[in-house]
């Protein structure tokens, strides 16, 4: 029986990337079993369904995600407190639309493989009914758009398909724009803007009502988006950058800018973007991760913040662990003084109102 903290502050999620590693995990054996699995209970990662219900899991964005293929690319120097990552090379469309299909696909299996337990949706009404029904509500993202041509031919199919989220880049660069890299100290302000491709992309998803995640993008795609965007500025997963100095992380500026618009910003659980140092080590206090809530709480006010793990794509404290272990945030939350308001606003109503705002329905 799940406790009544968990019961009472259902937690909606805005980012993981449990369609990436089943994909891997279908390389090495067959996918079918890798999806059943995560269906029925896997220790390996950080998501499965049983997790999903322990933690209190009601939803979330489902990244599709294409992987660098190159295999120098790793984390391993991110526990030395000063680096540069080296993005890998811009991928194709050819190339990455397969592997688009095939996590969309993956997604898909999912859901109808949960017997009822798990629910695609792209309306607000959905995702509440969901909630109100003890079923995890699955909204469809993409993490990078290298799957989409320039001519937008792709993103139409995906939006069929239920695509409600959609980040012009990850960190490594595409026909659209220009991704921050991962980088500790340093600041967003790398790189260029958006490209005219990218400002066609940014107006198609207007025009659908697609969310546009700003959490891989540098400060100069960052404005240009603000400035074109009728609709809220949400970073996903990323945290603050007075608290952090990572480049992935949002500056005051960009706050505001986030403010402004009625946005929000999903607190992230990578241990990277959390402590003062950069490290990527799981040896890190929930009391690190509650000064960016607070910081942003401070600067975005309390309707306006909520959470982008990163579940599955990154190294999170151990406090926390995994998906099931959400339940250490509701006993921060308890033991900082946040009431039950702003408890429930920070688990899941600040997500399903920006999305309301953005989706209009």
């Amino acid at each position: 029986m799940q406790p009544e903290t968990t019961r009472k502050y259902p937690f909606f999620d805005g980012h993981n990337d449990l369609l990436m590693r089943l994909m891997q995990r279908g390389e090495k054996e067959p996918l079918h079993e890798a999806i059943v699995q995560c269906i029925s209970g896997d220790p390996r990662g950080h998501i499965d369904l049983p997790r999903m219900k322990q933690g209190g899991f009601a939803g979330g964005l489902f990244a599709v995600f294409i992987p660098p293929v190159d295999a120098s690319f790793n984390f391993e120097s991110m526990d030395n407190g000063g680096y540069a990552i080296p993005m890998p090379e811009p991928m194709s469309y050819q190339d990455a639309l397969p592997v688009a299909m095939e996590q969309v696909s993956i997604l898909l299996k999912l859901v109808e493989n949960s017997r009822g337990d798990m629910r695609l949706c792209t309306t607000r009404a959905h995702i509440d009914q969901c909630m109100a029904e003890d079923v995890i509500a699955v909204i469809l993202h993409m993490e990078g758009a290298e799957a989409i041509d320039e001519q937008l031919i792709a993103l139409d199919v995906f939006y069929a398909a239920g695509l409600r989220s959609l980040g012009p880049v990850w960190s490594r660069n595409t026909v659209f724009a220009d991704g921050v890299p991962i980088a500790f100290p340093a600041t967003p302000n790398i790189g260029g803007g958006l490209t005219e491709a990218g400002k066609q992309l940014i107006k198609a998803c207007n025009d659908k009502r697609i969310l546009i995640d700003l959490s891989h993008i540098n400060e100069a795609g960052f404005w240009d988006i603000a400035k074109l965007s009728t609709a809220p500025l949400v970073a996903s997963h990323s945290n603050a950058w007075s608290v952090c100095n990572s480049a992935r992380n949002l500056t005051d500026r960009q706050l505001q800018a986030i403010k402004e618009s009625n946005g929000i910003v999903g607190v992230n659980l990578a241990t990277c973007f959390i402590r003062a140092d950069g490290k990527m080590t799981s040896d890190t206090s929930l009391d690190e991760l509650l000064l960016h809530v607070e910081y942003l709480l401070e600067k975005l006010g309390e309707t306006r913040v909520g959470f982008g793990s990163d579940f599955d794509g990154a190294v999170v404290p151990n406090a926390i662990g995994d998906i099931g272990g959400l339940g250490a945030l509701r006993e921060v939350f308890a033991k900082r003084g946040f009431d039950d308001a702003l408890q429930r606003k920070l688990c899941s109503e600040n997500w399903l109102d920006v999305l309301e705002r953005t989706w209009g329905q």
